[in-house]
């Protein structure tokens, strides 16, 4: 097992362009604001003022939290073979039982967004699915009991 959490190549980049924007333009205008709110006066009964500084104090836990996963985190490439599913690869399946086709890209944890398909590589659905080849049924279970899935193709 790799030590550290697995992220794609454009997972990384979207968590570097994530934290350069919190560090910049959204510090910065947050900061802005806490003066502005500062300039109104008594600060003991300025709520706009603890408002913003409790999104302040949000934001750079948030930050720090995002820096965390930066520092442990480890490119994972696909690797573009359409033998087998794998990290990073794109799968078609179809859900056997209802006939619903779905595409999945599997992702490490922290990149997993289900409405854009990009489906937790630690997921259960992702872990049947891992090693499967086109054709290949895989059985999920789910709270609703066992579904069974077909690798429909692997790749684009």
């Amino acid at each position: 097992m790799m030590a550290g959490e697995a992220i794609t190549a454009e997972g990384l980049a979207a968590l570097k362009a994530e934290i350069a924007d919190l560090e910049g333009p959204v510090r910065a205008a947050l900061a802005k604001k806490i003066k502005a709110a500062r300039e109104e006066g008594d600060l003991s009964e300025n709520a706009e003022y603890h408002s913003l500084k409790e999104e302040q104090g949000h934001l750079e836990t948030k930050i720090l939290r995002l820096t965390e996963l930066l520092r442990n985190a480890v490119v994972v490439e696909a690797t573009g073979d359409a033998s087998g599913v794998s990290f990073g690869s794109t799968v078609r399946v179809t859900d056997i039982e209802g006939g619903k086709e779905q595409t999945f890209t599997l992702v490490g944890p922290t990149e997993a967004d289900l409405k854009a398909g990009k489906l937790s590589a630690e997921s259960p659905v992702a872990r049947a699915l891992m090693g499967a080849a086109p054709g290949d049924v895989v059985e999920v279970e789910s709270p609703r009991g066992a579904r069974k899935w077909r690798v429909d193709a692997i790749g684009g």
